[in-house]
């Protein structure tokens, strides 16, 4: 049965509140969803949320009125508790002034190696300790655009990381994502015959001269240090992207999408 809040300092919303911090994410194995595009496409990806919190009249505002009848059932078959919240106490909720009227409490993603998706001529990324959320969110919308069959992250910031869910759209419900040490995923890639492109500048190969038509994992460094001397020689070949001016690297997000666009060329769109 729903329940309705009218104070911004009820428990249940100081707790979803907890969950822009790591280490309560971690604990509870839970993060938040909010923003019109984010939660459909959770809802769509078939996650049910643990608690969904709902302010009806920005909803309504915002179009959301089937979401909220699906979390309605959702409530009423016991699978979700939802929330219905006043404008003042969703402000108090949402992080980002245009969130849709909703917030979703989620449970972590299954972020296995072994629930990456096993396809003949195989096309993965490999992000390397990152360290911003943001850029990890924007590599997971190129990732899905260009259709890689998986992201797999090593180290640096968690996926899920609100941030991350926000600046990916919500496609980090739409590309598959795993989690694991740069030890785990060599081993991984390398038993399945998948080719490793490590990216950076000290290569002496350019990436539009690197054979990408075959099983390939594009790996990327992190922002600060690059790649590490592990994925290094672990790779098949390096490449390196030009750079022509007094920067010596491109934003991890923007290289990134080069790299991966460079395989859709080649590739001839799939």
């Amino acid at each position: 049965m729903t329940t309705h809040l009218t104070s911004p300092h009820n428990p249940h919303v100081k707790d979803a509140l907890k969950l822009e911090k790591r280490s309560e994410r971690v604990r509870r194995r839970l993060t938040r969803v909010e923003g019109a595009q984010e939660v459909r496409r959770a809802l769509a990806a078939g996650i049910v949320p643990v608690e969904a919190f709902v302010c009806p009249e920005i909803a309504a505002e915002e179009g959301m009125g089937d979401v909220v009848e699906m979390l309605e059932r959702l409530d009423a078959q016991r699978r979700t508790r939802l929330y219905t919240v006043t404008s003042a106490v969703f402000a108090r909720l949402a992080i980002r002034e245009e969130s849709g009227g909703v917030v979703l409490i989620i449970p972590f993603l299954d972020t296995r190696l072994a629930r990456l998706p096993q396809r003949a001529c195989p096309f993965f990324t490999v992000i390397d300790r990152p360290e911003k959320p943001g850029n990890l969110g924007a590599i997971l919308r190129t990732a899905d655009a260009a259709g890689v069959d998986g992201v797999i992250v090593c180290g640096g910031v968690d996926v899920h990381n609100p941030n991350v869910v926000r600046a990916s759209l919500g496609t980090l419900f739409t590309v598959p994502v795993a989690e694991a040490t740069a030890q785990e995923a060599i081993a991984w890639l390398k038993s399945r015959g998948i080719r490793l492109i490590a990216t950076t500048p000290k290569a002496h190969i350019l990436y539009t001269a690197v054979d990408m038509t075959g099983p390939v994992a594009i790996v990327m460094g992190s922002e600060a240090e690059g790649l590490s001397q592990e994925w290094l020689s672990a790779a098949d070949v390096q490449a390196a992207i030009p750079m022509a001016g007094q920067a010596d690297s491109l934003n991890l997000a923007t290289a990134t999408a080069l790299m991966l666009y460079e395989v859709v060329r080649q590739r001839g769109n799939r």
